[in-house]
């Protein structure tokens, strides 16, 4: 089985866990076996990380999987994926590793699952480095959506860094294929809202301050539009540990949604953490794309799986967009180019990612 093996060299470009997400996802999709090797190699810490590793787990128990090398610390994994099954899985981080991070690598293997899937994912819903769940549940997933699938994200618990302990609930069915999307129209910004929140032992002024900072900022660049950013203290039964954070969410008459959003740690100011949300929301609305930085990358998988010509007009292009372009094309038989935007602003530096995609068929349905 060996000689079959798709080589995967997880030090390249964007060198971090998203190329694990993005090869192990397509792998387990396309019945492809896998080696990883070099992972995460010019990392400060090298290697598999618990929520790689909780990851790669999920995966492998989705489709009945060989996982070999899946230890903390591995810097090289083999997989040899079987069928996509469906049913009640459980991924626990058992740390703050990012819950979202784990929805990633598990969605587009359940789409192509013989029946409906039910994923609790445990850990941080908050985390630095990664979207936020309210991210996921605000932006990601109405665009996501577009590509012709539902799924439900029910937040039981969240949890902060550095003890995690959160808890999602995903439910989703499978599809037989995916339709390509066509986002290349923002539109203009009819309505920004957003939260604000503390949790634990933080004082709801601290989401106020937050929220009033964040309005403050925007007001300087848009004056007319109502904005809305509700501070929220979350319930001590549905929290666990001490955190707190901003999200802001512009939505277009063309129905883009765009965000920014920043964590509050100990002894950064609350106004600090309100501005540098806003600040972001402020630059992705200044590129003229229809996505932000975060969801760009996001939508690379499924561009790739759906069937026919996808477009997403988009800002500069992150070096995580370029690496997941790079693994999708090398694993799938999809063609992506991106082109400099022919914009009558000049000012605008905004590029149209174009994909052919496979057009995957669910052979399990």
């Amino acid at each position: 089985m060996d000689g079959d093996r798709v080589e995967i060299d997880g030090g390249i470009m964007e060198g971090g866990g998203q190329i694990l997400r993005v090869s192990t996802a397509l792998s387990c999709v396309l019945g492809l076996p896998l080696r990883v090797r070099r992972i995460r190699a010019g990392r400060s810490q090298p290697g598999l990380r618990p929520q790689h590793l909780s990851g790669l787990e999920i995966v492998r128990d989705l489709c009945d999987g060989k996982l070999n090398g899946g230890e903390i610390g591995s810097t090289e994994i083999t997989f040899t994926p079987g069928k996509i099954k469906g049913g009640t899985h459980i991924a626990d981080t058992k740390t703050a590793g990012s819950v979202c991070l784990l929805m990633q690598v598990a969605m587009p293997c359940v789409l192509f699952a013989a029946s409906p899937s039910e994923l609790h994912l445990k850990g941080g819903t908050n985390a630095e480095m990664a979207p936020q769940i309210d991210y996921t549940v605000m932006v990601f997933k109405p665009i996501v959506e577009k590509f012709n699938f539902t799924f439900n994200c029910d937040i039981k618990r969240r949890g902060y860094y550095p003890q995690g302990g959160g808890e999602v609930v995903v439910q989703m069915s499978p599809v037989k294929e995916l339709t390509p999307i066509n986002l290349t129209e923002r539109g203009t910004v009819t309505k920004i809202y957003g939260r604000a929140f503390v949790a634990g032992a933080l004082p709801i002024k601290l989401a106020k301050d937050m929220s009033a900072a964040a309005v403050r900022c925007i007001r300087r660049e848009i004056r007319d539009l109502y904005i809305n950013i509700q501070p929220v203290r979350e319930p001590d039964d549905q929290a666990v540990g001490t955190g707190s954070g901003i999200i802001i969410v512009a939505e277009t008459s063309t129905g883009c949604l765009l965000a920014g959003s920043s964590l509050g740690k100990r002894g950064k100011n609350a106004d600090k953490v309100g501005i540098e949300a806003a600040e972001m929301l402020l630059q992705n609305l200044k590129h003229g794309g229809t996505v932000d930085d975060s969801l760009q990358d996001q939508l690379i998988i499924f561009m790739a799986l759906a069937k026919g010509v996808s477009r997403v007009k988009s800002g500069p292009i992150t070096l995580h967009t370029q690496t997941a372009i790079h693994f999708a094309e090398q694993l799938t038989k999809a063609k992506f180019t991106v082109t400099k935007s022919e914009e009558e602003d000049t000012s605008n530096d905004t590029y149209i990612i174009e994909c052919q995609g496979m057009g995957m068929i669910n052979s399990n349905l």
